[in-house]
């Protein structure tokens, strides 16, 4: 077991560090008070090749592995929580369906622009009446001669109303049991028919660009299925699975953040004469978030590993999103208690990091279905 990072590895956690700390923390609480998707940010970062990262050379990207993408989510979530979010959607669920069941075609027409930064992906997979129980989309698309005719609604989709496409979930039939066939399709944001709001007031992770999309009658053609038209259940869900990996990396960053924050705050806040880091209580508050974020690193590095080297990782991607989310948020708010009463204020930022980080215990999977999930796994 080798716990330390390739030469390439650290060049790519120093790098992304530096132009988050840089670029993306100094705009964090503007971008959250004002819930403003940052669009200069992005068009930065795909500069820099991170849209691509985890992507092969011939489709744009910089051919790094999965462990590289989960160091670069984890710095981009230390410095905005929201900001974090949509690069990991723009990766995990935008592009990386594309990359692992399209076409070369679908692949040279909407993988190759996204891994070299120039446009963004959606997946729309939520719907009003189809959270947990994906399985009971009510999104439908019929085939007519050479089109699918889409009628639907989505709702808390990541990144849609800056998207070039969106890949949506829809019944397409019934198989021979009378269960519904769910499809993956690749839908244009500029499709006649489709229309995105993102006006949703969030708690958290406020930064990041949260859409409702209705269909209404959009016509795509039946190239644009994704994959096997039968096994877009199944493609969702092993979509999912690496969406896990980022939203856990994305989770220990924004502890980390906070961790930071309030081991700073410790050692300068002065009580009874000394400083507060002195006492055990806070000493143990510290000690127990230090442990449990490494830990979950540890556990998402684990589960990265395994992607990268074609092993079964969908119990650990399991394991890493619901420990980080929740040890997350443990962390988050054991900061704001350190800092008393100064956490609760919006200036001293732990509240925020609190705020974005909840949405990580129910984002791409509850963590009651991260249970449902390990039970599977481990044979119950």
């Amino acid at each position: 077991m080798n716990f330390s990072f390739t030469k390439e590895q650290i060049m790519i956690q120093e790098m992304v560090s530096d132009f988050a700390q840089r670029e993306i923390k100094p705009l964090a609480e503007s971008l959250d008070r004002t819930s403003e998707f940052a669009q200069d940010i992005f068009k930065k970062i795909g500069e820099l090749g991170l849209l691509g990262l985890p992507f092969p050379e011939e489709y744009g990207g910089a051919g790094a592995d999965t462990m590289s993408y989960a160091i670069a989510v984890e710095e981009i979530g230390k410095a905005c929580g929201g900001t974090g979010l949509s690069y990991a959607a723009a990766v995990s669920l935008g592009a990386s369906p594309i990359y692992y069941f399209g076409t070369e075609e679908q692949k040279q027409t909407w993988l190759v622009p996204m891994a070299k930064g120039e446009t963004l992906g959606s997946f729309g997979l939520t719907e009003p009446n189809a959270g947990s129980d994906a399985g009971g989309t009510q999104t439908k698309a019929i085939l007519d001669g050479e089109t699918y005719i889409i009628n639907g609604e989505k709702c808390w989709i990541t990144n849609a109303g800056y998207a070039r496409q969106v890949i949506v979930t829809a019944v397409t039939g019934q198989d021979e049991r009378g269960k519904p066939i769910i499809s993956a399709i690749i839908v244009p944001t500029d499709a006649e028919g489709v229309d995105i709001t993102c006006n949703y007031e969030k708690m958290g992770v406020r930064a990041s660009n949260t859409c409702q999309i209705v269909l209404t009658d959009v016509r795509v053609p039946k190239e644009n299925i994704l994959g096997d038209h039968q096994k877009g259940f199944k493609q969702f869900l092993y979509t999912l699975d690496g969406g896990r990996i980022s939203i856990a990396a994305l989770s220990v960053g924004i502890a980390q953040a906070a961790y930071e924050k309030a081991l700073q705050y410790a050692k300068e806040r002065k009580q009874f004469g000394q400083s507060i880091s002195k006492f055990q209580a806070i000493q143990f508050k510290l000690a127990d978030m230090a442990m449990e974020i490494e830990l979950a690193r540890t556990m998402v590095h684990k589960a990265a590993w395994l992607k990268d080297n074609d092993k079964p990782f969908a119990k650990e991607a399991a394991f890493a999103k619901l420990y980080a989310s929740e040890a997350g948020f443990r962390a988050c708010n054991q900061a704001i208690q350190i800092h008393g009463g100064y956490g609760y204020m919006r200036e001293y930022e732990v509240e925020r990091h609190l705020r974005d980080i909840k949405l990580m215990e129910i984002g791409e999977g509850t963590s009651e279905i991260q249970r449902l999930v390990i039970a599977r796994q481990i044979g119950c």
